[in-house]
């Protein structure tokens, strides 16, 4: 996978299209670079840190804390936004993130530095890569007070 042909397009562009070996394609999205209107609002921020969570959600209690970081399987999380977010995908006043902990899609995240927005794309990938995203079957609600709600 061309980790670094990603990592500039997005540094100079704010976006990169990609299409995975299943013929999917999809966009990483700088935040900052997401238009309201124009892109999903159901988009998910991507995240390959614990640390990052505090960046676009509220607070988090130790249990919920607990959960993203012993999740076994790939779960995208629903959490209240944090007020200082500027721009990204929120629905309802929540964010929608997903923990990528290992791997490929890690390491790509890891050199991207940063949290970014996954949203699938019609146009024309920009780099075709030879892994299939990790695409998450569950979905749970975590509150900044340790509430937890299972959503499918």
């Amino acid at each position: 996978m061309d980790i670094k042909k990603i990592t500039d397009t997005i540094k100079s562009k704010g976006r990169v299209c990609l299409q995975e070996k299943s013929g999917m394609r999809f966009e990483l999205i700088s935040p900052e670079k997401w238009e309201k209107g124009k892109d999903d609002k159901e988009g998910i921020f991507l995240l390959f840190d614990l640390f990052q969570i505090r960046t676009i959600t509220e607070q988090f209690s130790e249990i919920s804390l607990d959960i993203v970081e012993f999740t076994t399987k790939p779960v995208v999380f629903h959490s209240p936004v944090n007020k200082v977010l500027q721009s990204g995908p929120m629905v309802d006043g929540n964010v929608k993130f997903l923990m990528i902990k290992e791997g490929v899609w890690n390491k790509v995240l890891f050199a991207i530095g940063r949290p970014v927005v996954f949203q699938k794309a019609g146009r024309e990938a920009e780099v075709i890569v030879d892994d299939n995203f990790i695409m998450p079957s569950k979905e749970m609600f975590l509150g900044p007070e340790g509430d937890v709600k299972i959503l499918d």
